[in-house]
């Protein structure tokens, strides 16, 4: 599933990671400019999108790195990969799904080096704006895109290899997905395998880091902590009901830090999906006795920590589940921001079985 993969490069949301509001450096972080076309299919995940399955989309990208130099101890933490800033274009060749423009960031960590020659993994997220539309009237054959607005996930493997000192022939392969998260519906998604062929342009090869002595380590290694966190959700049931509904959720969690990179995480947690109302109605006899439709779960997980910015993936259970309208167990995978040491905020993606269920925005404070 892209999505478990894909939502890994957010923590770069942050000006930090991209050398931004910091203090000044010794020496400014190189930058690197790339340009790249890119070629693509379309894959037939479900049935209900084969008939768009059958294009061959084509794309360009602009893009811009900035390669991390110590300037800040996560860069040494994960051997100074680059972050990023892409501009994508695509054409797909078929009117029913038109043209779309996206703009990502990301990470790129290089994995091989040689004297002139790198291999990196890519990975970014970000959002992307289709001008084209699924409309039960006018354009009810796009099953894949039903609102203008999706996020957007990038996974890349790239070989980069200098034909000068500053400028390098770039070949990759990658996968491109777009999705809105159920928000709207229908929402099966457009999964894109791509061929890439360009240029970059390195204003320093090799990147040479700053000569910083090491950090120490943090002083909240070991220490444990709580959180106390609250979210809310829209999400759209199905598409012949435009209605958006309201989902809310309260938690309840604990934590240890483990590491420079780690925290693990358990919680307890309730939902109201409001959604579940409407679905239960139509679907029953009769409107007396209906199950509750409100949950509670369990959950352990894990954050990586890019500073102040963390990844977070969560595994949940169902204790409590009246009404039952999926699996017992959920996923999430989301970002976490501490604005403050005490003050926090997410936006986290609920899935049920490989499903986007809906997208939270949470509000939290680190008691």
């Amino acid at each position: 599933m892209t999505i478990r993969n894909g939502l890994l490069v957010a923590v770069l949301l942050s000006s930090a990671a991209l050398g931004y509001g910091q203090a000044p450096a010794v020496a400014p972080a190189p930058v690197v400019v790339g340009a790249y076309a890119q070629g693509s299919f379309i894959i037939a995940h479900t049935p209900a999108v084969k008939h768009l399955a059958v294009s061959h989309p084509t794309g360009f990208e602009l893009n811009l790195q900035r390669q991390t130099n110590g300037s800040e101890p996560w860069h040494a933490w994960y051997r100074y990969p680059k972050v990023g800033l892409a501009l994508v274009y695509y054409d797909y060749h078929n009117p029913v799904l038109g043209k779309s423009y996206a703009a990502s960031i990301y990470i790129n960590k290089a994995f091989w080096r040689r004297q002139g020659q790198e291999i990196s993994f890519r990975i970014g997220t970000g959002v992307g704006y289709f001008p084209v539309r699924y409309d039960q009237l006018s354009n009810h054959k796009n099953t894949i895109v039903s609102s203008r607005l999706n996020a957007t996930i990038q996974t890349r493997l790239e070989y980069d290899r200098a034909l000068t000192e500053h400028l390098g022939l770039l070949v990759g392969v990658g996968l491109n997905h777009y999705s809105n998260g159920a928000t709207t519906k229908p929402n099966f998604g457009i999964n894109l395998p791509t061929l890439l062929l360009g240029l970059n342009y390195h204003q320093q090869r090799p990147a040479r880091p700053l000569d910083t002595p090491p950090e120490p380590m943090p002083a909240d290694v070991g220490r444990t902590f709580l959180n106390l966190s609250s979210s809310v959700g829209w999400k759209q049931r199905n598409e012949t009901d435009p209605r958006r509904y309201l989902v809310n959720s309260v938690t309840l969690a604990a934590g240890w830090r483990l590491n420079r990179k780690s925290n693990l995480v358990t919680g307890l947690e309730g939902f109201y999906d409001r959604s579940l109302r409407a679905q239960l109605r139509d679907t029953a006899r009769t409107d007396t006795n209906l199950p509750d439709v409100k949950k509670a779960g369990v959950y352990v997980g894990h954050e990586l920590l890019f500073g102040r910015l963390a990844f977070v993936s969560h595994l949940g259970f169902y204790l409590y589940n009246p009404y039952k309208s999926n699996k017992f167990y959920y996923e999430r995978l989301g970002l976490k921001y501490h604005f403050t040491e005490h003050l926090f905020g997410n936006v986290d993606l609920k899935v049920h079985r490989g499903a986007a269920d809906v997208i939270e925005c949470r509000l939290g404070v680190k008691l």
